[in-house]
């Protein structure tokens, strides 16, 4: 074949695949995990920033402490800008009672004095801490539409955040509306998972899961079984949303609550204090000595029987 017929196919190739890729991105649930996964990481810095803007204000006022990072950037804010003014420092953080509380502190802190330089670091910082926020706040309104729209019944089930995030872990719908509900369930859990295969751990019960508020706030000894009947009703959730595109939620969201009140109502078992009759749960013993294949330390299994 000629060169010109090999440069030919090699042209067609590559504008089928990226006509592939063009139409594989027209999909929203791309964006949508990019979206959750800035959202999450700038919750995790803006954590950061909190911290970090607590200590350096406690340096000038270490008698106050708030509890909200915007809440805090304002208060330095105002304090920067005002002084003193306790008109201010009410406009800044909304509470006439704390803010007369705090103006009487600023009065007679054993704080180090705030002066031109230190007073404009830490208010850009501040400024700084208070663009996160609002971003977030931005990022969490765009991603309860998108959720919604991409996958209307998992929401509706769960919650925006929830949802998304699960996307974000399984990497595309489709993969996620194949999972089976035990692997749903497990999600977010990784970690947990490969230290109980590895060295005998306790398995875990739920991952992302743990962040619905029935699993969170039920006894510890029903939070397993909650998560299952939840990752149950999930997956159905899921293939509706990728598959059907049918709105079914509301069904699932009333067998999911009946499920939830029979679990809720039906007695926990007491544990059994003495382990079962023959092999205890196996467990790794850690091992040292030059004789070791491994080298001088190393990890060996070890299997006991019950005496």
């Amino acid at each position: 074949m000629p060169k010109k017929g090999f440069e030919e196919i090699r042209e067609r190739m590559l504008e089928s695949a990226k006509g592939g890729i063009r139409s594989a991105y027209q999909s929203e649930e791309y964006v949508l995990m990019q979206a959750v996964n800035a959202y999450l990481e700038t919750n995790r810095s803006l954590n950061l920033a909190y911290e970090r803007l607590s200590e350096w204000f406690g340096i000038y006022l270490p008698e106050v402490k708030m509890a909200s990072p915007e809440t805090l950037a304002k208060l330095v804010m105002a304090v920067q800008s005002s002084g003193k003014d306790e008109a201010a420092i009410n406009e800044a953080i909304g509470d006439a009672g704390r803010a007369g509380e705090i103006h009487n502190k600023l009065l007679s802190t054993i704080g180090r004095a705030m002066d031109g330089e230190d007073s404009s670091a830490i208010s850009e910082f501040a400024q700084m801490t208070l663009d996160m926020s609002d971003s977030l706040k931005r990022l969490d309104s765009y991603i309860k539409k998108a959720s919604t729209r991409v996958m209307p019944n998992t929401t509706y089930l769960t919650d925006h955040m929830i949802a998304a995030e699960l996307l974000s872990r399984a990497g595309s719908m489709e993969r996620l509306a194949t999972m089976p509900a035990s692997t749903v369930q497990l999600l977010g859990a990784e970690k947990a998972l490969f230290k109980h295969i590895k060295f005998g751990s306790r398995p875990p019960k739920y991952g992302i899961l743990f962040k619905i508020p029935e699993i969170t706030n039920a006894p510890r000894e029903i939070r397993g079984r909650i998560a299952r009947v939840y990752a149950t009703k999930i997956c159905i959730a899921l293939k509706a949303d990728h598959f059907s595109k049918n709105f079914i939620a509301e069904r699932l969201k009333k067998d999911l609550n009946e499920s939830i009140k029979r679990i809720r109502e039906k007695p926990i078992k007491p544990k059994n204090e003495a382990p079962a009759e023959g092999f205890k749960r196996r467990g790794f013993q850690r091992r040292m000595g030059r004789n070791n294949p491994a080298g001088k330390r190393g990890w060996r299994q070890n299997f006991r029987r019950n005496p």
